[in-house]
């Protein structure tokens, strides 16, 4: 074994369950399996709370007012785009989950547009706590209200980046990282684990990551097929692919803890670096309780929709790695809260973003301005069919599986103006 990402990840792993694992690169990872005493959860909800309170978008960048005059969200095929534009003539577009937004549509329209005309921009940070009591959205609290807002959000900060010239990343915080290397994810089941690593040498192949990540279990506890996959798979990705590979598993909330907890300790024999929420999303009691029965990180929040939920996992120690996802969690302000929150503890954050649009994009922005980013980022390639320029960077991993983050102003990429043109407004 070299003296490779693959060696520091092994003593990482090989402390004691008491310990403080640092992982590779970027910041560290704290796993304490020890019980937490009173007073220091009091501390730690504290320093917490203290966190929150900060800013997260540069306001000062901006002296004048900036008032929303039109926001509109515009339609072709299967493809959403959210356009803003201020009484000045400042403009930002976005590129909406289509996944999601071809059923949220009527909310966006309904319940979120109209609460944003005639608001100052600058006061982002706010709106986003407020339209969430506008006509009640509080209530539809997760997907539905989330994905409208992000994009929202990020067509508002594309407009504050192209009027400053600086890029959303720089909006949101200091640039900490100008690359983001990759991990190639394998997101089937239901296939033989033969299939699964014939599938994963075929797409390390072209992404050329030195990590991958598949899936384990049945999702969401329905039972896994072929029966045994997991437990022949994750010995067999070590075998195949090698010792200076990272490699980790996400099981989608699969498992109950006492199904999860042999899973993990195989991972742990065959030195995976993180489990991927290993049991059912909103199960945190027993996501803490796998946490503290292994040393592997347990990761999660890809389906957390509440700040103070996450708060509650970072502070009691139920995940070493916080995955918000830039869409389903509402935008960057809401996912920067929960990146500092973790910083905070010692934790990383390795942001979850759908493959639709642009979403790898905005992952890259926020991943520029985190501290605490983990070492490799999900690599689930660009849509092929948005025509767009990027004068900045190839937004294509690179031989060592390495990606430049765009520098352009706001998302840094230009959408060509007659497919632009080819969107239609959204009525309700």
């Amino acid at each position: 074994m070299n003296g490779s990402r693959r060696s520091f990840l092994v003593s990482a792993l090989s402390g004691s369950a008491a310990a403080t694992l640092p992982l590779i690169a970027h910041g560290t990872v704290t796993k304490t399996t020890s019980a937490i005493r009173p007073e220091e959860l009091v501390a730690r909800y504290s320093k917490l709370d203290e966190v929150l309170k900060q800013p997260v978008f540069k306001r000062e960048l901006f002296p004048a007012p900036v008032i929303i005059e039109t926001l509109e969200l515009l339609r072709y095929k299967d493809s959403f785009l959210c356009r803003v534009r201020s009484k000045d003539g400042a403009e930002g577009i976005s590129i909406s989950n289509s996944n999601q937004m071809s059923v949220l549509y009527p909310i966006f329209v309904k319940r979120m547009q109209p609460f944003f005309i005639g608001k100052d921009a600058r006061d982002i940070e706010a709106l986003v706590e407020e339209v969430t009591v506008f006509q009640s959205n509080y209530k539809a609290q997760s997907l539905a209200i989330w994905v409208p807002l992000a994009t929202i959000e990020f067509a508002v900060l594309d407009m504050f980046g192209k009027m400053s010239n600086k890029s959303i990343g720089q909006l949101i915080g200091k640039i900490h990282n100008t690359h983001i290397s990759v991990y190639q994810a394998n997101g089937e089941r239901d296939i033989s684990a033969e299939e699964t690593i014939e599938h994963l040498k075929r797409d390390v192949a072209i992404s050329k990551a030195k990590a991958i990540k598949f899936k384990l279990g049945g999702r969401m506890s329905h039972p896994e097929y072929p029966v045994g996959r997991s437990e022949k798979l994750i010995p067999l990705v070590r075998k195949t692919f090698g010792d200076d590979m990272v490699i980790s598993a996400d099981a989608n909330g699969s498992y109950t803890p006492s199904e999860a907890i042999p899973i993990g300790k195989l991972m742990q024999e065959y030195k995976y670096a993180f489990y991927e929420e290993p049991v059912p999303f909103d199960w945190y009691e027993e996501t803490k309780q796998v946490a503290d029965a292994l040393r592997i990180p347990i990761a999660g929040g890809e389906q957390e929709p509440s700040t103070h939920n996450f708060r509650w996992l970072v502070a009691n120690g139920a995940l070493s790695i916080v995955q918000q996802d830039m869409f389903y969690f509402g935008g960057m302000v809401r996912c920067m809260r929960v990146a500092r929150m973790a910083n905070l503890l010692g934790k990383q954050c390795i942001p979850h973003i759908s493959s639709t649009g642009l979403g790898y994009l905005y992952m890259m922005h926020f991943v520029s301005a985190i501290p605490n980013s983990g070492p490799y980022h999900e690599f689930k390639e660009f849509n092929n069919d948005l025509p767009y320029t990027c004068a900045t960077s190839t937004l294509r991993s690179d031989e060592n599986g390495v990606l430049k983050i765009p520098t352009g102003p706001g998302v840094g990429v230009e959408i060509d103006p007659a497919y632009i043109a080819k969107h239609q407004v959204v009525k309700a």
